[in-house]
């Protein structure tokens, strides 16, 4: 499961490793990440790479049956509600990220949170490799999800800014070249092992110039205190026609409460 320890390291870096913690549901990640690179959605994306290929493809769940599987029937949820230290668990979206091996196209720092019509303290992202990952493992910025003005969003595909011109955000930080006190974590991981982080934990990863696939599945929750919010252009996942407004709790069946502590 998660330990207090672990959940302490979450709490205080935004990001934490539990290894093993999926080691029994390795083949149903990945069949259904498979199955959904053998019929994308519309929102699947190439991510404009000139060299390999980098994949990436989000909002499966339903039609990916592994992948309803593993968020009803996988520890995730829980261990979800125990990091986050919340009452529920919501899932929000799953995501799909694959790297082929001699892509050297890295993932651009950046923040999940300011791309969501979603925000709360309350968060969490889990990283799932379904191959071994030494040097293309994520890498988070420790403590970044405390910082007080949140990374501004650009498009990985083109660099273009989600929210053109409007105030608020500091510039996409670059750990490597500017280091300025900030610490960088990153762990070699196997298949079967997780990475939890924040919505607003700052993260990225370098390219895959292994020559192996780096295949990974992404789940995302939120806790008691997430709440929908406006933001000033589109958001991804877009999840158009969802009818909600501002202050409101993500609508349940959309976003299915997997997870409540019964005490």
């Amino acid at each position: 499961m998660i330990t207090e320890a672990q959940i302490e390291a979450f709490q205080r870096d935004g990001a934490v490793l539990v290894p093993g913690a999926f080691s029994d549901w390795i083949e149903v990640m990945r069949a259904g990440v498979a199955r959904n690179m053998r019929h994308p959605s519309e929102y699947a994306s190439e991510n404009a790479v000139s060299e390999g290929r980098f994949f990436d493809d989000y909002v499966n769940w339903r039609r990916i049956p592994e992948f309803e599987q593993l968020v009803r029937e996988s520890p995730a949820a829980e261990i979800a509600a125990r990091a986050m230290r919340s009452s529920t668990a919501q899932f929000f979206h799953d995501h799909v990220l694959v790297k082929e091996p001699g892509t050297p196209k890295p993932t651009p720092w950046h923040q999940d949170g300011p791309y969501y019509f979603v925000e709360g303290r309350q968060t969490v992202s889990f990283w799932l490799p379904l191959d071994p990952v030494r040097e293309a493992s994520l890498r988070f910025i420790a403590g970044s999800h405390r910082w007080e003005k949140p990374v501004r969003p650009v498009s990985w595909a083109d660099d273009s800014d989600f929210y053109e011109g409007e105030p608020g955000y500091v510039p996409v930080p670059d750990p490597d070249a500017d280091p300025a006190g900030m610490t960088v974590l990153e762990w070699p991981m196997d298949p079967g092992d997780a990475v939890l982080f924040d919505f607003r934990a700052v993260h990225g990863a370098r390219g895959n110039l292994s020559d192996t696939r780096r295949r990974a599945l992404s789940l995302r929750f939120v806790g008691d205190d997430a709440r929908y919010v406006e933001r000033p252009g589109r958001t991804s996942p877009p999840f158009p026609g969802h009818g909600m407004h501002a202050g409101q709790r993500l609508r349940e069946d959309w976003f299915p409460v997997v997870w409540a502590d019964e005490a």
